[in-house]
């Protein structure tokens, strides 16, 4: 769950979203995507912002910015280039990049300048519901990509062979 907020001069202002996602490592951006209902739409325009990821214990914080503030409310710091929400599990400052339309969303991109990270368990948010990341699989190490860059398919290898063109890996299909 992802808590953006925009530089404001007054007070600092956030929002709650569920869409946000990595664009590019060179140079490093990301996006968030608002719905146009949102005021915080208007505070993200053009203003570096902050993606606080929230962690597992900070279901309130993501109540509080989805419109449904408790007590006590966020605990704010200052960020390089927009205000941060303290006890997050991670933390990206940004600067403006570019806006998009979305259709009934828009979506901000934000240039990564800086970031911090903590070993806090993110919080989720799946089916309508909070979760969290519960125990690591013995399965799921990520032992890099099996595809090699330099052969086959992404560099037009002579050993690349169209896989309707292979005779030895498809039957006929019928018409």
């Amino acid at each position: 769950m992802w808590v953006a907020t925009p530089c404001r001069r007054c007070c600092p202002h956030g929002a709650t979203v569920t869409a946000f996602t990595a664009i590019s490592m060179v140079p490093r951006l990301c996006q968030v995507t608002m719905t146009r209902k949102s005021k915080a739409c208007g505070f993200l325009s053009g203003a570096p912002f902050a993606v606080n990821i929230l962690a597992a214990d900070q279901v309130d914080i993501a109540m509080h910015f989805a419109g449904r503030p408790g007590e006590p409310g966020p605990v704010w710091a200052d960020g390089p280039t927009a205000p941060v929400l303290c006890g997050a599990a991670a933390t990206l400052s940004c600067t403006s990049w570019a806006e998009y339309d979305g259709g009934d969303h828009l979506i901000f991109i934000g240039e990564i300048v800086d970031a911090e990270t903590t070993d806090k368990k993110p919080l989720l948010y799946y089916r309508s519901a909070f979760h969290d990341l519960g125990p690591t699989s013995a399965s799921s190490a990520w032992l890099g990509s099996m595809d090699d860059p330099h052969r086959g398919w992404f560099d037009a290898d002579t050993s690349f062979v169209p896989l309707h063109l292979n005779s030895a890996h498809l039957s006929p299909t019928p018409r």
